[in-house]
């Protein structure tokens, strides 16, 4: 992919990761629960790579609390950690990740990430955001249990997103000729 193109699709994801809260945070909790921003910024990954998957993780969650105020300011950064760290991982994945079928490269490179960043997250919950009053039990009810709506609809969508996405040429293929 040429470099506008990663650029145009990366400001696409970060604004994606803008917008789509904004619908879900109607309903209060709901982004909480549907984790709206993760979509764009785990697509953005897996589309164009492990640094534009970065830059959307920062980005999306750094505009969206200086535009609307969510996350609010103490959340914000171990938001744009957490999901700094899902666009990386899953930009990193869909790279090295090669099965041979696009379909599961793309599954095996969502799941990893989406692991990777809750672990990661909670590590840093642990021992920098809020030290000494983090356990196992409030890592697994915050990052698994309020927000599995949220990882079944990622499970559900992004993947047929991106390929999508492939199919119509509007981003290269992953095996060309299929």
């Amino acid at each position: 992919m040429n470099p506008v193109k990663k650029v145009v699709v990366t400001a696409v994801c970060a604004a994606l990761g803008v917008v789509l809260p904004m619908l879900f945070h109607a309903i209060p909790n709901a982004g909480m629960v549907w984790l709206p921003m993760h979509v764009p910024v785990l697509v953005c990954g897996l589309l164009v790579g492990p640094v534009s998957g970065l830059v959307a993780g920062i980005l999306a969650p750094a505009l969206s609390s200086a535009l609307t105020g969510m996350p609010p300011a103490p959340m914000l950064p171990s938001m744009v950690c957490e999901l700094a760290v899902y666009g990386l991982v899953a930009g990193l994945l869909s790279q090295y990740v090669r099965t041979g079928k696009a379909v599961a490269d793309l599954y095996v490179s969502l799941v990893g990430s989406m692991l990777v960043g809750r672990i990661v997250g909670g590590v840093l919950q642990a021992l920098i955001f809020s030290a000494g009053s983090y356990s196992i039990a409030a890592w697994g009810a915050a990052y698994f249990a309020m927000g599995l709506p949220g990882i079944v609809l990622q499970l559900v969508v992004i993947v047929p997103i991106v390929s999508a996405l492939e199919h119509a040429g509007l981003v290269p293929a992953r095996y060309s000729g299929k």
